[in-house]
């Protein structure tokens, strides 16, 4: 879905330019040089009739005028065509049609081409399967800064897919674009240096990657700068930083961060003791969470609730109920 938006926006902002066009030349101007086989022209035509923009829209007469501009090597009519098939707007939908003028436009440049081919590959829409080719086209995009395919290529040579396996360039990756803000990119960098995979380990470095993704509202890696405050691995032991982002996890229904949030509250540590609000955030950890850790957090909630009378604990059951009611804003 997100390919295909940007496919999209890319040509819609190609449209745009080519209306500007129209604009500032005049549309019997921009027509007189397409029909003497002007491929700019040719392709700003197409636009002003895809558009509507001083002519009459007409489809069929923009995918003419995008066909002989394409034809020629315009790459931005190729590109063109190549989202029009790939979508089948005004045309019928052909992956095959899409792949060849993806193809043309990716060797020339165009990054949206580069990006769409290396999907096609990897669906096996109008092309075999092949990964090594998706691969291909994305380092294309990759080395022209394009952060979606920096990430992919990423996790491609984590895997091996496509690619020989290879944590170094994983890593290249993967920092160029956690550089750019992409939040699955600094979570996973916090891995690479925490495990020492294509980098020196380095629990600092970890750190701070899991703060840039936690920072953005990355749960796994709320739960990570948690569990490094309280161990001290990495960065200072401080229990009430620890708490703070349990916390912040266990607001957005983390079982783990839960747990460890009712755990501190049995303990006081980071926060000042508080058995109903330990057993209110185990209760709800040993809800949520399934397989061996639902067993554990039970074993954690029934450890609590030994220690309660029986009018604590129907306070304590009332304000679980009441957390998750208010999706973790009445916890307190």
């Amino acid at each position: 879905m997100l390919v295909k938006k940007i496919q999209i926006g890319i040509l819609l902002l190609s449209l745009a330019c080519g209306a500007a066009f129209a604009q500032s030349f005049g549309v019997e101007e921009v027509r007189r040089l397409a029909e003497g086989g002007d491929a700019e022209a040719q392709n700003n035509l197409g636009v002003m009739y895809h558009t509507g923009q001083g002519v009459a829209p007409d489809l069929n007469e923009a995918i003419k005028w995008y066909t002989l501009a394409a034809e020629q090597g315009r790459s931005n009519a190729q590109l063109n065509l190549g989202v029009l098939y790939n979508f089948g707007m005004g045309v019928p939908q052909d992956f095959e049609q899409a792949a060849h003028w993806f193809a043309l436009a990716a060797e020339q440049g165009q990054l949206m081409a580069q990006i769409s081919l290396a999907a096609l590959y990897v669906n096996g829409k109008g092309v075999q399967t092949d990964y090594a080719e998706a691969a291909k086209y994305y380092a294309m995009a990759a080395e022209q800064g394009d952060v979606g395919a920096q990430l992919t290529l990423a996790e491609m040579y984590l895997s091996g897919q496509g690619v020989d396996q290879n944590y170094e360039q994983a890593a290249r990756y993967y920092l160029l674009a956690a550089e750019k803000g992409e939040v699955a990119a600094q979570f996973s960098m916090a891995l690479m240096y925490r495990d020492g995979l294509g980098v020196e380990q380095n629990y600092e470095e970890a750190a701070n990657f899991y703060r840039m993704a936690a920072d953005q509202g990355h749960i796994a890696a709320m739960f990570s700068m948690a569990a490094m405050y309280e161990t001290g691995e990495g960065i200072e032991q401080d229990y009430e930083q620890a708490f703070r982002w349990y916390r912040l996890a266990a607001g957005q229904g983390h079982p783990s961060s839960q747990n460890n949030l009712g755990l501190m509250y049995e303990s006081g540590q980071g926060v000042a003791q508080n058995p109903l609000r330990a057993y209110a955030w185990l209760k709800i950890a040993s809800t949520l969470a399934t397989g061996d850790e639902r067993v554990r957090f039970q074993g954690n909630r029934n450890q609590v609730e030994a220690q309660l009378s029986a009018a604590q604990l129907t306070e304590a059951n009332a304000l679980s109920d009441r957390c998750l009611e208010s999706r973790y804003r009445e916890c307190e």
